[in-house]
């Protein structure tokens, strides 16, 4: 690029250059923390049901809003950060499980009530949850190239759709 230097002293570009453009990267907040607030919180919530911890009729209600807004569309905006940080790993893994949470949402309110039965409510959550374990079992060969922090995660979120899996499957 060719500079020309003014009478004040300052350089300016010459006619038909382009000017330098920060990187606009550089102003996005990292998405990490959201994401995985979002998972860790939606997920903690859902186990305590899952465990029997809390068995009140009726308190399991809010899982669904959580899932929805925290564990699925916060998550989900954090992936879409990270896209636009050029973090692969991060946009794919929080994407994806951002959908995760959402399409848990609708199958337990729209889908899993008209499968007509518990047998076969089962066998599709069943279904749906070992499609997840096979997802995360690829991410955690994936998440071994990141750290052994994210590498962890990976590991015990496949054992835990993977003990999901069985443990549904196991009341059919």
């Amino acid at each position: 690029m060719v500079h020309t230097e003014s009478e004040t002293g300052t350089s300016t570009a010459a006619v038909g250059t382009q000017p330098q453009v920060a990187d606009p990267t550089a102003y996005i907040a990292d998405p990490g923390p959201l994401g995985l607030a979002g998972f860790a919180m939606t997920t903690f919530v859902l186990s305590v049901f899952n465990a029997g911890l809390i068995t009140t009729s009726g308190l399991v209600a809010v899982v669904l809003p959580l899932a929805l807004f925290y564990g699925g569309l916060a998550q989900f905006v954090a992936g879409l950060w990270e896209f636009r940080k050029g973090n692969t790993f991060g946009a794919l893994a929080f994407c994806s499980f951002g959908s995760f949470w959402l399409s848990f949402a609708a199958y337990v309110k729209y889908v899993e009530p008209g499968l007509g039965g518990a047998a076969k409510a089962h066998v599709a959550t069943g279904l749906y949850l070992l499609a997840w374990a096979i997802f995360t079992g690829y991410m955690t060969i994936a998440a071994a190239r990141v750290n052994g922090a994210v590498l962890a995660v990976f590991v015990f979120l496949t054992l835990t759709f993977v003990a999901l899996t069985i443990g549904i499957w196991s009341q059919t």
